[in-house]
């Protein structure tokens, strides 16, 4: 179990535009060459050294690493274009009659990392809301107030909030008052029990959660390689090491979610890449690559020449790729008399 963190709050006058916070200096976007060798002389993967990493060590120990900001922004237009719009048009409907309450809605981001989430949905919503951003680490806490939207879509206003905590303990009184709950590209990170614990809060404030971009466990990669199958199945694995749920995410908490009594939707939501997304699609590529030899060392020299192909193919402009998401919309049953 993770380790948890003692909450701690601030709201913070929400300032447009990811330029507005500092640039960290661990990590350059890669150009599109030939892959450098798969572990250096430390035994680190090339996925998290001479390119923009996915994930940095935390200074504790006994933390798990932290998303990089970096790769969080990296990420955030294909997040943005992937995710299922068709899952707004119910989630509205649900939020119509709690957009006059005097506080407006209040939503929260759970995991917010920098902030992405909040840029999308916000100005998508109608009425003033409050969004309270949920992450362990203080750094992505800071890029995502600096960087939060400051009006909805019918231009009234949006506030924040931060707490900093383990989001995997997230408790029934932590939610209360909610409208909604949100969350992206987390339910593939947590596990089983982490997910019940979710659920059942979402249940107990009675609350709808939009969960987005768990990963489906395919890939897609245009033309076909017949090691594809292989590194897909190899990371796959990985996603689900230490009890993780990974490609799995989707299906449990869909389980979770309807044991609670809510009405749950699910839709795809793929990254789908190519020339137009050439940073993304390399950096990817070393991740998921590296990742997979990572959980089979034995791979290792057959994935450093399918890691140059596959880099060649892209520099060419010749390489496209699916990656699969699925977003989740659960309507958990009012409480206190809500419609």
């Amino acid at each position: 179990m993770r380790k948890t963190t003692a909450p701690a709050r601030g709201v913070v006058p929400a300032r447009p535009g990811p330029q507005d916070a500092p640039e960290p200096a661990n990590g350059v976007i890669p150009g599109a060459g030939p892959a450098e060798p798969l572990t250096d002389r430390a035994g680190q993967p090339s996925a998290e050294r001479a390119t923009l990493r996915l994930r940095d060590a935390p200074e504790d120990p006994d933390e798990p690493p932290r998303y990089a900001p970096q790769w969080l922004r990296l990420r955030e237009p294909a997040d943005a274009d992937a995710r299922a719009h068709d899952l707004l048009g119910p989630l509205r409907i649900r939020l119509a009659d709690l957009r006059g309450r005097a506080d407006g809605l209040v939503v929260h981001d759970v995991g917010c990392g920098t902030g992405s989430m909040g840029r999308w949905l916000a100005p998508l919503l109608d009425g003033a809301q409050h969004w309270v951003l949920h992450d362990r680490d203080p750094y992505l806490l800071h890029l995502a107030a600096v960087a939060a939207p400051r009006s909805a879509a019918d231009g009234s206003r949006v506030t924040v909030e931060t707490r900093r905590g383990d989001i995997a303990r997230i408790t029934p009184d932590a939610l209360a008052g909610a409208a909604l709950v949100t969350a992206s590209a987390l339910l593939d990170v947590l596990t089983a029990d982490e997910v019940g614990t979710l659920a059942a809060a979402c249940a107990s404030a009675g609350c709808p959660a939009l969960l987005t971009l768990s990963v489906a466990g395919r890939v897609d990669l245009t033309p076909a390689h017949p090691l594809d199958a292989e590194i897909t199945e190899a990371f796959n694995d990985h996603q689900r090491r230490t009890g993780m749920l990974g490609p799995d995410a989707v299906t449990v908490a869909a389980e979770v979610f309807a044991e609670h009594g809510a009405t749950v939707r699910a839709h795809p939501s793929p990254w789908r890449l190519g020339p137009g997304e050439a940073a993304l699609t390399a950096q990817w590529l070393r991740g998921w690559v590296g990742a997979a030899v990572e959980q089979r060392p034995e791979l290792r020299e057959r994935a450093g020449r399918y890691l140059d192909e596959r880099l060649a193919d892209h520099a060419a402009g010749e390489l496209r790729v699916v990656v699969h998401h699925t977003d989740l919309l659960a309507l958990c049953r009012p409480t206190g008399g809500v419609p």
